[in-house]
């Protein structure tokens, strides 16, 4: 079955994958923190960029 084509845009381009270098390093120069507060970040909300920025003020 072929994909649903109204359905445009990637669900993962606004979540924060801490399993990959790239997207820490990415994430913690975008948002100007440490990694550590980062992870906090991310366990404490959830890995959505939005909440993460809310809850580190950004």
């Amino acid at each position: 079955m072929s994909d649903d084509k109204s359905k445009t845009g990637s669900p993962d381009r606004d979540r924060i994958n801490l399993s990959e270098d790239y997207e820490i390093q990415y994430w913690t120069k975008k948002l100007g923190v440490t990694e550590q507060e980062l992870r906090e970040a991310v366990k404490a909300v959830g890995n959505t960029s939005k909440a993460v920025r809310e809850r580190l003020g950004k």
